[in-house]
């Protein structure tokens, strides 16, 4: 079972590296919405700290949210999804080790460029490595969400939006804790009980998420 796992994980991999621009357009989107707010808002160091955590956290959402419709759809048009759905393999194993890859591509550059782009914002160097591990914490946890819906929305017309609208609800709670935890550490509160929320969320989610993706998808595919 292992050894299946990591053959999905290098060969989503691999299509990924021969399709760059799907993950050069999910960060170059997020650098893009992240550096206009500091144009739009002023050069006003004050509001700008305030505002940074909540502007790379919806930014680094949105991104996510950019290759989500073809978490499935390429293996879906080509038949690899229904050999997938007979695989001695059990299907939500393969779903989260899918899940894995799409993070490593999608939402890993995500959490390394943050700090970056957090200059724009002066924010205090010494607030970083929260945003770091908000997001290194966070950020697995909208993939798994996002499985979810590309899994129900597979095949469908303009499944696109109905994605958005179905996955931005279910993520508000990631996304106000994960912003939070940088605010919470310039009140002088702490960031603990924050990340160990984050915490709560990616165990929940990677226990539960793959197993309802697989479900979502028999259907899709029946």
């Amino acid at each position: 079972m292992l050894a299946a796992l990591r053959c999905v994980i290098w060969r989503d991999l691999t299509l990924a590296m021969r399709r760059r621009s799907d993950f050069v357009t999910v960060l170059l989107f997020f650098v893009i919405v992240v550096s206009l707010f500091p144009l739009g808002v002023g050069p006003e160091p004050g509001l700008l700290r305030t505002i940074a955590p909540g502007v790379i956290w919806v930014a680094a959402l949105l991104a996510s949210m950019l290759a989500l419709s073809r978490l499935f759809a390429a293996d879906h048009a080509d038949g690899t999804l229904e050999q997938m759905l007979l695989s001695a393999t059990p299907l939500g194993m393969i779903v989260a080790a899918k899940a894995l890859a799409h993070w490593l591509v999608t939402g890993l550059p995500l959490v390394l460029m943050a700090p970056v782009l957090a200059l724009q914002f002066d924010l205090p160097q010494a607030h970083f490595g929260v945003l770091v591990l908000s997001l290194l914490l966070g950020t697995p946890v909208l993939s798994l969400i996002g499985a979810i819906g590309a899994a129900l929305t597979l095949g469908l017309r303009g499944g696109g939006a109905l994605l958005a609208l179905l996955v931005l609800p279910l993520n508000v709670p990631v996304l106000i804790i994960g912003a939070g935890a940088v605010d919470a550490v310039a009140s002088g509160l702490g960031a603990q009980a924050h990340l160990l929320l984050l915490t709560a969320f990616l165990v929940t989610a990677a226990a539960f998420a793959p197993w309802v993706v697989a479900v979502a998808l028999r259907i899709s595919v029946e």
